[in-house]
């Protein structure tokens, strides 16, 4: 745990002249960043690819997925975007088929979203994509790193959640 990382321990743009690694780049925070950002990076390429989604669009049928219909507001809410942005990459998605939009029975002041059959196709890629991406992220490690490195991220999820309650207290 004690040594300094070397260049070769992560992605190439880490590291200072001497091969070592610059302090903040060497922190588990950046090294997890940077595992996250490429993995997120090649998800978008592949759901672009293979279902014409951008990493907006992306988020909305994930997150609409086998669900009810949603609001507007809970759905932004979901993806943690504005309702400006969610608007106009709905406004994409209905027109290509792939959402459908329709006026909350309950409430006629309310437009709830849902999936069309084909955003339900492209939902299933999605996640069907996503788990060969996790089965190919994860082949070289056995059972029982798996369920380590997963215990290790729940537990380091809760002290951030932690972390960031503190801050919040602290600002």
């Amino acid at each position: 745990m004690g040594r300094k990382p070397k260049q070769t321990d992560l992605p190439k743009g880490g590291a200072e002249q001497g091969g070592e690694l610059a302090p903040i780049t060497a922190m588990m925070s950046s090294r997890l960043m940077v595992l996250a950002n490429l993995l997120k990076r090649g998800a978008m390429l592949r759901y672009k690819r293979t279902a014409g989604l951008s990493s907006v669009e992306y988020g909305l049928v994930a997150n609409l997925g086998r669900h009810p219909p949603m609001s507007v507001v809970r759905l932004a809410e979901a993806v943690g975007l504005d309702k400006g942005q969610i608007s106009r990459a709905l406004a994409d998605l209905v027109s290509r088929k792939l959402v459908a939009k329709a006026v909350n029975p309950r409430d006629n002041r309310e437009v709830l979203i849902s999936l069309t059959k084909a955003g339900l196709a492209a939902h299933d890629a999605i996640v069907a994509g996503g788990q060969e991406r996790n089965r190919r992220l994860l082949a070289e490690l056995s059972e029982a790193e798996v369920a380590m490195l997963l215990d290790h991220i729940d537990r380091l999820t809760e002290k951030a959640v932690r972390m960031l309650a503190d801050e919040r207290d602290l600002g």
